[in-house]
């Protein structure tokens, strides 16, 4: 059965989601239709992968947490995402994540790639999946859930580590 007609949906639907859009206007829809051609560029693999971590959205922040029932942190969902979508077993840690794939400069990142951020105080203590238009997905910190963040932010601006690619393109 072909999955590709059911993603761009799901992926449309996800951006205004993660938009707090209650009332779609028609910049919305446009920036919408764009988002999708960018979705339908991106590699199976790459679509799996945020398909996977649509499904996390919502999942509750435990620290050291490797288990969707109980809860995820930050590496606990990227290694779940991975393992589950295409196969690929990580290291648990997100300081660990960072030491595999391909190093990229930001203006190369694509969707599936693993972005890195200093949020305690050293560097690579906080990863994410990026999405594509400056958005990843991730799991934030105690009290919150997963959910999809745009990297334009000051407080992920100041933090931001690096990446790492993990898929062939």
């Amino acid at each position: 059965m072909p999955k590709t007609p059911l993603l761009p949906s799901l992926f449309a639907a996800a951006l205004l989601f993660s938009s707090g859009g209650g009332h779609v206007h028609a910049s919305e829809q446009a920036k919408a239709a764009d988002e999708l051609s960018l979705f339908e560029r991106y590699t199976n693999s790459a679509q799996d992968l945020i398909l996977k971590g649509f499904e996390l959205i919502g999942i509750n922040y435990r620290f050291g947490g490797t288990n969707p029932d109980t809860g995820l942190d930050c590496s606990g969902f990227v290694q779940l995402v991975f393992k589950e979508a295409i196969g690929i077993l990580l290291p648990r840690t997100a300081r660990e994540q960072s030491e595999v794939g391909t190093v990229i400069d930001r203006h190369e990142l694509k969707a599936g790639d693993l972005v890195f951020f200093n949020t305690m105080r050293h560097a690579f203590s906080h990863v994410g999946i990026y999405l594509g238009d400056n958005r990843f997905m991730h799991a934030p910190r105690t009290g919150a859930e997963v959910r999809i963040e745009d990297m334009r932010q000051n407080y992920w601006i100041q933090r931001y580590n690096g990446a790492r690619r993990l898929l062939a393109r």
